[in-house]
């Protein structure tokens, strides 16, 4: 699967502190694509001298050839920043200050990988309240990155009035959400031919990346010859979404 080409998007990350030989499994994802791990709001493991809660193990995850908290990966003409999860304004000014340096050289393609999705959108609806994140809202409208990669608020795919995918101005938004099963519920993005899409044990969905916002998705039509997991949910009675934002 060449990357930047497409780009796959699993709701599920692989934790180093609880699986073990996780250095094994990304020696051999090494050799076909490149794995990207930003810290969540349950990843915080220590404080900073300063009083912030950091993750200082997903920063420990770099020396297996992860792009992780901080780090900008390009491949090809698209950019990835991985922007860690913030505590406090410490943390909070290390992205400002990352997204700013990266603005500068952007390329053509330009990716944040961004645990919480933006406030106030369809990606962050809970069902009761949002749960998303207000200052990834002026970092987007600021810089207008052309995606940004999120999750954090499960159920928001699953529910009415949620969604897995939302554009503020031109930077489209995903969040695959979460969803017991094999595979598990996960996106494609197809950056070459401007699509995107969202594989669970629900639906089947997909949207056109060149055309401007429209709901709800259309169910996938004409599969693509290298969409092979299309289909392959094994179990859709675990199709349970979890109810709670992490």
């Amino acid at each position: 699967m060449p990357v930047p080409h497409r780009i796959d998007l699993a709701a599920a990350l692989l934790f180093a502190k609880f699986i073990p030989g996780l250095g094994s499994v990304a020696i051999a994802l090494s050799g076909i694509t490149r794995v990207m791990l930003c810290s969540g709001n349950h990843d915080l493991d220590e404080r900073s001298p300063e009083g912030e809660k950091i993750s200082r193990w997903v920063g420990e995850v770099r020396e297996l050839g992860i792009a992780c908290d901080g780090d900008g990966l390009t491949i090809g003409d698209t950019l990835f920043t991985v922007c860690p999860w913030w505590d406090g304004p410490l943390v909070k000014a290390r992205i400002e200050a990352q997204l700013g340096a990266a603005a500068a050289a952007r390329p053509k393609q330009w990716v944040w990988v961004h645990h919480a999705p933006p406030a106030n959108s369809p990606t962050s609806w809970g069902g009761k309240r949002y749960f998303g994140d207000v200052e990834l809202v002026q970092w987007i409208g600021r810089y207008q990155p052309s995606m940004v990669i999120s999750g954090h608020v499960h159920q928001s795919p699953f529910i009415p009035d949620g969604s897995w995918f939302d554009r503020l101005g031109d930077t489209w938004v995903f969040n695959a959400g979460l969803q017991p099963g094999r595979p598990p519920v996960y996106i494609v993005l197809d950056i070459d031919d401007g699509a995107a899409f969202w594989l669970s044990a629900e639906a089947a969905q997909s949207i056109d990346l060149k055309a401007p916002l429209q709901r709800p998705a259309a169910p996938i039509g004409i599969v693509p010859p290298w969409l092979t997991s299309l289909g392959r949910i094994a179990d859709p009675s675990l199709a349970k979404p979890a109810t709670a934002a992490g």
